[in-house]
């Protein structure tokens, strides 16, 4: 789809972005509760941290992250996925975010630093370093939505999305097989309306199946923060229905998703 410098340059921008809405918060602010059960905006912050960690670890040493993660059970993953993100909960804000551009700026070196043509090992498909990149954008975005709505802030929708769009249509066959359903072998058109009226699309132009909409709200579909039934999002044919039902465009197990009307 695009570069990785084009991609690094996006997920700086990112989180920028969501930097600029947790800088000034004190504790009490870290302790806000987030619509994740449990999480607080502390445990959102940490949960980067720790997952730019790992994909370090994976982007450098691929036998050792290998190694470590080859017999853990799903189960066991969320466990540690929980854990990472507890583990800066009541760290002073500053050093919390130290950490995390810290972290930031470690992944971004080490994705410079591989072929293009690298696979790097993940807890799903292995990817290549923009993929990889894209998919660390599609978090730092999701999980800002779940700290911008604790917040009660309002973000404005950009170009950067279409990173978010294009690994939810690119994890179409990841979906299926992570709820353990085959993947069905007929394409789906998607076309999104993109922030500014652009055109967005994946797929032959003549699938009968078809998945349209506003961008924004297929990026907050495949990345569970909104419930379908909240959205503009719309699918043609018994396959495209399916897909949008497990739709994830995060890997791991699937998530408890959010539940109609929690943010009307």
């Amino acid at each position: 789809m695009t570069d990785l410098a084009s991609v690094l340059a996006d997920l700086r921008a990112e989180s920028a972005e969501l930097e600029s809405l947790v800088v000034g918060l004190d504790a009490p602010g870290l302790a806000t509760p987030t619509p994740a059960p449990g999480w607080t905006v502390a445990h959102q912050l940490s949960h980067l941290c720790w997952t730019d960690q790992q994909a370090v670890w994976a982007a450098t040493d691929p036998a050792g992250f290998s190694a470590h993660y080859q017999h853990i059970s799903p189960e066991q993953l969320g466990e540690r996925v929980e854990a990472g993100a507890a583990e800066g909960v009541g760290r002073p804000p500053a050093d919390l975010l130290a950490d995390w551009r810290a972290g930031r700026d470690a992944l971004a070196d080490a994705l410079r630093a591989l072929p293009a043509d690298t696979r790097v090992v993940w807890f799903g498909p292995a990817m290549s370093p923009t993929s990889m990149a894209t998919a660390r954008l599609m978090e730092t975005w999701a999980h800002g939505q779940d700290i911008a709505d604790a917040l009660g802030r309002r973000r404005r929708p950009t170009a950067r999305l279409r990173h978010v769009a294009h690994l939810g249509v690119r994890t179409f066959g990841h979906a299926f097989r992570t709820h353990g359903q085959p993947v069905p072998d007929e394409p789906v058109r998607v076309e999104l309306r993109g922030p500014d009226g652009e055109s967005w699309t994946w797929g032959p132009t003549e699938a009968a199946n078809r998945v349209t909409g506003p961008a924004l709200d297929f990026c907050l579909l495949v990345t569970q923060r909104r419930h379908r039934d909240d959205l503009g999002v719309r699918a043609q044919g018994e396959i495209a229905t399916r897909w949008l039902a497990l739709a994830q465009a995060f890997a791991g197990p699937p998530g408890p998703g959010r539940t109609p009307g929690q943010f009307s």
